[in-house]
């Protein structure tokens, strides 16, 4: 969690993100409360990563619950530790796979997305390129005692270059990757920017056809829906030879898949889920995790679900010793459980900070005002189980938008008036659970 000064652009950022219900991007270390288990689990698959290792995770939870929120936690962090990230959200048109591309247009959208400490909005596959070269060229300058201008600097740069792409030519598509990276580094050699940018269509898969491809750049294959994983896979041992750390793909909205309405094609889209997992569990992959998202319905439901695929199913299903007081972190997937209403206190507490810096404002809501939410938000729903963060946030900063407008109102008119509605669709007040008597501020 950071305590350090927010951004005013990060603090508009992140209360226009969470005032419409979506994710930020940036700024998440501000307002990440709870989940410290989760997140420690994560941290430590990271740090495996970093050692070589591999890692698959299905973050699970429903809607609101903040799955997507502690994807991007990790995101950031792993960008910050020097990883690069790539991300993607499934939806009709990207799958894992498809008839008419759609998993060539998931791993399209995980390069447009591609993401480093120094590029965290995405678009950094050229920058990696070039840092890749940079290094290269240092490395080169430094074992040879020469400076930038000497003639004999490309020359021995190219010899290091190639033994470098030695290592990737002896895995499955490496060579044809190693050909490509090759290309680059002539076009960067001969300022040919047209070449260059060719080298960078072929890495994020934009090549329709293999005539195509042979024309333009002299390479017989194309990246393709069929094995566009297996590129993932060399690119993030090509990102660790650039000095990062290790590679990140996320994955979210796997709920999409359980909405494929042809039953073969649902299949054919869990067998790729399958492949990758296999892949990293049994070690054929180096540098590289892999987190999925998804909610309960769209993993665990047996018709539709990814438990519908036997072969997923057997692998991924909870063991019987296990329940919701006993989770077992350690396993391929972590189930989000309800954030508690201290938690929830202290999340409103900070978001209240940063709509007082946005709006130009001294946050005055006292500590039982602050709890008199958190306990109103309980009561309606009547169970802890069936309130999400994002329901919350929502009505909290719909709370701090009418006390600014109207100051002559305070927490309590607000909630028990006819000018604010819940965002939840459940409008009955009930009487506050047991649970929540003894909550303390």
């Amino acid at each position: 969690m950071s305590n350090a000064p927010i951004p005013l652009r990060v603090a508009k950022t992140l209360l226009n993100a969470l005032s419409g219900g979506v994710v930020p991007r940036t700024g998440l270390g501000h307002i990440t409360v709870g989940r410290k288990d989760e997140i420690d689990a994560l941290l430590h698959d990271i740090e495996s990563i970093q050692v070589g290792g591999a890692s698959f995770r299905f973050i699970v939870g429903k809607y609101g619950a903040g799955k997507s929120f502690l994807l991007q936690a990790i995101r950031n962090y792993a960008m910050d530790k020097g990883f690069v990230v790539i991300d993607a959200d499934l939806s009709p048109e990207r799958r894992l796979t498809g008839r008419s591309g759609e998993g060539l247009a998931t791993y399209k959208e995980l390069m447009k997305n591609l993401a480093t400490k120094t590029s965290p909005e995405g678009g950094a596959l050229a920058l990696l390129l070039q840092r890749w070269v940079s290094s290269i060229k240092t490395e080169v300058m430094k074992e040879n005692l020469i400076e930038s201008d000497d003639s004999s600097l490309n020359s021995l740069v190219e010899i290091k270059i190639f033994q470098v792409l030695d290592e990737i030519q002896t895995i499955v598509n490496g060579f044809d990757f190693a050909k490509v990276i090759s290309l680059y580094w002539k076009a960067t050699v001969n300022e040919d920017d047209e070449l260059r940018n060719r080298t960078l269509k072929w890495l994020r898969g934009e090549y329709a056809t293999k005539t195509e491809a042979r024309s333009e750049l002299g390479v017989g294959v194309i990246i393709s829906d069929d094995d566009w994983y297996e590129y993932v896979k060399l690119l993030a041992l090509f990102v660790v030879r650039a000095g990062y750390k290790g590679m990140l793909m996320i994955v979210d909205e796997l709920v999409n898949v359980s909405k494929i309405s042809h039953s073969v094609s649902r299949q054919y889209n869990y067998e790729k889920i399958l492949t990758i997992y296999n892949d990293i569990m049994q070690g054929k992959a180096q540098y590289l995790g892999v987190l999925m998202g998804g909610t309960p319905q769209g993993i665990e439901d047996t018709r539709r679900g990814l438990f519908s695929y036997e072969a997923l199913k057997s692998r991924l299903e909870s063991s019987r010793f296990s329940d919701s007081h006993t989770r077992d972190l350690l396993s391929p997937i972590i189930r989000l459980k309800t954030l508690e209403p201290t938690e929830m206190y202290v999340l409103i507490e900070k978001i209240e900070q940063i709509h007082g810096q946005v709006y130009t404002y001294e946050p005055k809501l006292t500590p039982d005002e602050l709890a008199f939410f958190v306990k109103s938000e309980y009561a309606r729903v009547g169970a802890s189980q069936n309130i999400t963060p994002r329901e919350i946030i929502r009505d909290f900063i719909q709370v701090l938008n009418l006390i600014l407008q109207n100051p002559q109102k305070n927490m309590k008119n607000i909630l028990g008036g006819d000018d604010f509605e819940y965002s939840s669709a459940n409008d009955d007040e009930e009487q506050i659970h047991d649970e929540f008597k003894g909550f303390d501020v």
